[in-house]
């Protein structure tokens, strides 16, 4: 668009879309994506119906994100609201993975795993039932509206819309037991976020994998621009060997007997036409490329209908390229990925997620918290003891109830009971019965003889009376827990 045509009010700022119907391919990528697309889209729908038996005092729900509890299963791992690094420690994870993943072989993400991508191509594989290939989408495409033309067009926009539906639908069941929203859902009894959650995510995926397709991976998503600050010269990207296709000549055998210089490249345009973004690898790295190699399938088919050698356009990185357009042998992809780099990120992401399963491993699933009482700090009882409260929380964090015996460590002097019991029954130790995968509540009471205005440092220490679990997540292991408070005379 010239300068001239930004000033003429009569033109547009933006170029109308051109639809993108890319032709069928087989190739070991298009092998690839299948699988990836297929495990990808196993793993969301599944998931959420898998049982875990946990006890009698937990879901069974293998995966759920219980908002109302505020809990996070997933297996035998229970994450608690304090527990959150452990999430953000998945998200860090994710994000270093990118990085990785990207510094090696570029936008691979994109091409395969990426949700728009994946919905995407389940989409056009669905297109491809109803209208044909590529040339008899184009024809349809063209052709005026009749009767036959809107059978297929609300026959394709039925099944899309069913694969929308259920794909808003699955993400609910994450944050629900599925079996029982699912009746309530059908029933009309769900609650009003349910429904809400699935026309929105229905609404985007029908249109965003149904419609706007290439427009989401060009215009929308930010990681084309972010991704190039993870790129270097040994990032493996797709790339057309210039060096060894031009010059383009269609007539071979012709341009061949005159004498003509010819490349490998018959601009066929098959990259073109496989393309799910309709870009043409043959300019060069664009945005518009998520490096998912259906293009390498399509050239490679080509080469060997023309027993030429494959790898016209092939995954290849900058030093490489500079290397073989010198008249250089290929070098092995996985010198590439095995570099400083690579090795680097993948160390800490490793590092990361040992350090997770670790603490996991470790932590403690009795916890205590305490809470002074404030107004008044200094209680002077009629026998002349001096009384301190506190407000105890009582962390059981696992699926069945337990007996613990809290128990004073220091202030020899001290004696302590709850809001529960009488001041006579005070002792050094109490019995609770704490509640399974939940938190209790009580009101402490520590008195002691009167003395120097002063602290006194002590500890309440919570001992398990039950037996420790042998399971696999290792949840329990009888540990104590303890916490230090100062007693305070005024």
């Amino acid at each position: 668009m010239s300068a001239l045509d930004l000033i003429n009010p009569t033109s547009g700022l933006y170029r109308k879309r051109e639809p993108v119907f890319p032709r069928v391919v087989k190739g070991r990528f298009r092998q690839l994506k299948w699988a990836v697309m297929l495990l990808c889209l196993a793993v969301y729908y599944i998931t959420p119906w898998i049982r875990w038996d946990r006890g009698a005092y937990a879901p069974d729900q293998a995966v759920l994100v219980d908002l109302a509890n505020r809990r996070f299963f997933m297996f035998d791992i229970e994450i608690w609201p304090q527990e959150f690094y452990y999430v953000a420690g998945l998200l860090i994870m994710a994000g270093i993975g990118l990085f990785l993943v990207t510094s090696a072989v570029g936008r691979a993400w994109c091409g395969y795993a990426c949700p728009q991508t994946v919905w995407t191509d389940l989409f056009q594989h669905v297109e491809r039932w109803i209208d044909g290939d590529r040339n008899a989408q184009l024809k349809l495409n063209n052709a005026p509206w009749s009767a036959a033309k809107l059978g297929r067009r609300l026959t394709k926009w039925s099944i899309w819309l069913v694969i929308a539906m259920a794909t808003g639908g699955a993400w609910i069941f994450y944050f629900a037991d599925a079996p029982t929203l699912a009746g309530q859902f059908l029933s009309g009894d769900a609650p009003f976020v349910a429904y809400s959650t699935v026309g929105v995510l229905t609404a985007t995926t029908f249109i965003f994998g149904g419609f706007m397709r290439e427009q989401v991976c060009i215009y929308m998503c930010p990681w084309p621009r972010i991704q190039t600050a993870m790129l270097d010269e040994k990032s493996l990207i797709v790339t057309y060997r210039d060096w060894r296709g031009e010059p383009r000549t269609q007539g071979v055998k012709k341009a061949a007997a005159a004498g003509e210089k010819v490349g490998d490249c018959i601009d066929c345009n098959a990259c073109v036409s496989v393309c799910p973004t309709g870009v043409d690898i043959r300019q060069g790295p664009q945005l518009g490329c998520i490096n998912c190699a259906l293009c390498i399938d399509a050239c490679d088919e080509v080469m060997g209908k023309l027993n030429r050698p494959r790898g016209l356009i092939d995954y290849l990185n900058l030093d490489d390229e500079k290397h073989e357009r010198a008249g250089g042998a290929a070098r092995p992809i996985l010198k590439t990925l095995l570099r400083p780099r690579t090795l680097i990120y993948f160390a800490i992401w490793a590092s990361i997620g040992l350090a997770m399963l670790f603490t996991l491993g470790e932590r403690a699933r009795l916890t205590i918290d305490s809470a002074q009482d404030r107004n008044p700090v200094v209680v002077t009882m009629s026998d002349g003891q001096v009384r301190n409260g506190w407000t105890i929380k009582l962390r059981n964090m696992e699926s069945r109830p337990r007996s613990v015996e809290l128990t004073m460590a220091g202030l020899p002097q001290g004696r302590m009971w709850t809001d529960a019991m009488d001041r006579k029954d005070a002792a050094r130790s109490v019995r609770l019965n704490l509640a399974a995968d939940a938190t209790t509540r009580l009101h402490l009471y520590v008195a002691a003889p009167a003395g120097p205005a002063g602290e006194t440092p002590f500890a309440l220490v919570a001992r398990p009376l039950d037996a420790p679990l042998n399971n696999a997540s290792g949840t329990n292991d009888g540990r104590e827990a303890a916490r230090d408070i100062k007693f305070i005379r005024q």
